[in-house]
């Protein structure tokens, strides 16, 4: 085995091996705990920025593990798993500094951590997996490892939540698994392949085929929220903050999203799927869980359960970029794999600072909030303009580029979707911004802690001030090469529409 082969190893293990050890120590070794947190989040953010120069630069990163008989743990880095590997392990160092503020003096932090490095070493293993079959066991991995950080707090409705969230994704594994083993009953083979290893099938194959795809994007959809598979999403909301912008952006919900680009691309071919009659089905479940999941976020009095919506319709503007089935539209569907993870968790790391500062949980509750809390509302107010889809900040580019991605591949129809979107995610996102900047603030808050001249503790306050400048930086600065939207264009470019 060469430096080559040991790096995705070494990925893996930069967070395994820390949350292994992190069980062993006792509660109150909290200076310990801290220091292999982040230094195994700095380890990890060293080898994949080793990794992405390497691959830039036509290096061939892989390792190869005996699984079973004729099949592989394959562990590999192309364009594609960096992209979603980048996104991963730039904010586990964030949300990792989030978290070790925000659960100062709760109890249990050792078992949070531990299975909090076990979540980020779960979504790894899906970013590099090589084949289908290395991809399943890493997904039921993290559902696995995600279910205590759920029910984290220990309440009945943190259980209930709980046992609804594995109801779902082990139905979701299920289906998956039962897709990925009829696949390799008829092709013998489970390796991403650019453009698919589909298409040399027969004709008599592709009445199975298109259940497969069926099999495998509704198991797929399940951690994506994709619609009638979405209902587990808001009930985790229970979950403490970091958790939720753990599921929201970084991990759960985002490998059902990158699952779905696998299954498409690598699997079947965006060429192969289209013939199949199997895409336009996708787009439109697509675009219906946008419009769905922003109409029922109005209605959401709950922050996070509002927050929470939107996730449901921001996330499957990547299954509907996947679904057009255009170059452009590909673009624009992948690289909003990275904005939204930055827009999105900024929004949850200012939803766990108003609730921890102020005790703040409902959207009627934020009246002149922005006076007391100017710099958290600064970040939200960045990534609720992201999430409406105002310039300069990265979810204008996303939508730019998925409304240019239907109208190049004849679905004019995807612009009134993109519009309508737009339009509802204005209406439940800017009364707020109007509440917190301009509303007179109460007499007294419902539960405020005091943190001196500080607005809120600096572990709290500096994460969604970082991911905010980098969700502002990724629209201001979408032409250099290694921005977001230049890398999504080198995935397009070398993986999925090679001449």
């Amino acid at each position: 085995m060469n430096w080559n082969t040991w790096v995705p190893l070494l990925v893996i293990a930069s967070s395994l091996l820390p949350g292994l050890i992190i069980f062993c120590l006792a509660e109150e070794r909290v200076r310990l705990r801290t220091v292999l947190n982040l230094a195994g989040a700095l380890v990890k953010i060293a080898l994949v920025g080793w990794m992405l120069w390497g691959v830039y630069h036509g290096q061939h990163y892989e390792a190869r593990l005996a699984l079973l008989p004729d099949l592989e743990l394959v562990l590999l880095a192309d364009t594609l798993s960096l992209f979603f590997l980048v996104l991963s392990a730039g904010l586990w160092l964030v949300t990792t500094v989030y978290a070790i503020g925000y659960l100062e003096g709760s109890p249990n932090r050792g078992r949070f951590f531990g299975f909090f490095s076990l979540c980020v070493t779960a979504t790894v293993g899906v970013a590099l997996a090589g084949n289908l079959i290395t991809f399943l066991l890493f997904y039921e991995l993290l559902t696995l490892s995600t279910y205590p950080l759920v029910v984290h707090r220990g309440t009945e409705m943190a259980r209930r939540a709980g046992q609804s969230y594995l109801a779902y994704t082990i139905f979701g594994g299920a289906l998956l698994l039962l897709g990925t083993v009829w696949l390799y009953t008829l092709t013998g083979t489970l390796e991403f392949i650019p453009r698919g290893f589909l298409n040399s099938l027969s004709e008599e194959h592709r009445p199975a085929l298109r259940m497969i795809f069926a099999l495998l994007i509704a198991g797929l959809g399940v951690k994506a929220a994709l619609v009638p598979f979405h209902g587990w999403l808001p009930q985790a909301m229970i979950a403490p903050a970091p958790v939720s912008a753990l599921l929201h952006a970084v991990a759960v919900v985002k490998a059902g999203a990158f699952g779905i680009v696998r299954v498409v691309y690598d699997v079947f071919g965006v060429e192969f799927a289209a013939a199949l009659g199997v895409l336009s089905p996708l787009a439109w479940l697509a675009a219906f869980t946008i419009i769905y999941g922003s109409v029922l976020a109005m209605f959401q009095n709950d922050l996070k359960r509002r927050l929470a919506f939107s996730t449901v319709s921001q996330v499957s503007y990547i299954a509907l970029g996947v679904a057009i089935a255009g170059p452009v539209a590909t673009i624009g569907g992948v690289v909003h794999l990275v904005h939204q993870g930055f827009m999105k968790i900024t929004l949850f790391f200012c939803a766990g600072n108003l609730a921890e500062t102020l005790g703040i949980k409902k959207v009627s509750e934020m009246n002149g909030v922005g006076r007391r809390m100017p710099w958290t509302m600064a970040a939200f107010t960045v990534g609720a303009f992201g999430m409406i889809g105002a310039p300069p900040v990265a979810g204008f580019i996303s939508k730019w580029y998925l409304g240019l991605g239907a109208l190049e591949a004849g679905q004019d129809w995807v612009i009134f979707v993109l519009a309508g979107s737009s339009l509802l995610n204005a209406v439940y996102f800017l009364p707020i911004l109007q509440a917190a900047w301009f509303r007179a603030p109460p007499d007294a808050w419902p539960e405020e802690h005091d943190f001196g001249r500080k607005e809120t503790a600096w572990a709290l306050l500096l994460p969604p001030l970082v991911t905010a400048a980098i969700a502002l930086g990724a629209g201001l600065l979408a032409a250099l090469p290694f921005s977001p939207l230049g890398w999504a264009k080198i995935i397009a470019a070398r993986e999925f529409y090679q001449p």
